[in-house]
């Protein structure tokens, strides 16, 4: 058991029964209050973001994670299959689990997988990863009305906002955490 005092950025600690993950602390001593822990934590299950004061001697269980890196083999469905590398021993998971980043998933993509009590509760995806454009309308010169870009849809399906001079065929590279277009590769 630990309290908000002990705190630290990337903790995980449980509240109301789910697994939060602490971004943010800041220890507060007001006159008329007294103490106060404001924190900003992240649900690991929803990927909701609450900021909230707490008792400086409130108690909280430690979660303790594991992570593990994976490797993508392929989806059945909307079971999605990978692979420790070093013990080869192979996990399922489901397509709610994985939420935005099923539309980044490539096969043979190494990813971070995180582990509460030997069960997987998500999924960390490398920042920046490299698509080739399968599909997008050519840009016209001088079109720049629309902001200077068009949406492109990559390998995967998943459709990005794309500068007017990639075509077909270009790979381009990808901030997985934004679905933002970063370069050409």
């Amino acid at each position: 058991m630990i309290t908000p005092k002990q705190f630290n950025n990337g903790q995980c600690v449980i509240m109301d029964g789910e697994i939060h993950v602490v971004l943010y602390t800041q220890h507060k001593r007001t006159a008329q209050r007294g103490a106060v822990v404001r924190t900003k934590l992240r649900n690991i299950k929803t990927g909701a973001v609450s900021e909230q004061n707490l008792a400086p001697d409130a108690l909280f269980e430690q979660a303790y994670i594991d992570r593990k890196a994976l490797l993508y083999l392929y989806h059945d469905g909307d079971v999605y299959h990978f692979m420790d590398q070093s013990t080869f021993e192979q996990y399922e998971l489901r397509e709610n689990l994985l939420d935005e980043s099923v539309k980044y998933l490539k096969e043979n993509t190494e990813l971070t997988v995180d582990f509460y009590e030997g069960r997987p509760i998500g999924v960390e995806l490398p920042v920046f990863m490299d698509f080739a454009v399968t599909y997008t309308e050519p840009g016209l010169k001088g079109d720049t009305a629309r902001g200077g870009s068009k949406p492109a849809e990559i390998e995967t399906g998943a459709t990005v906002k794309v500068p007017l001079f990639v075509k077909d065929g270009d790979k381009i590279r990808i901030d997985t955490r934004t679905g933002e277009y970063v370069s050409r590769v």
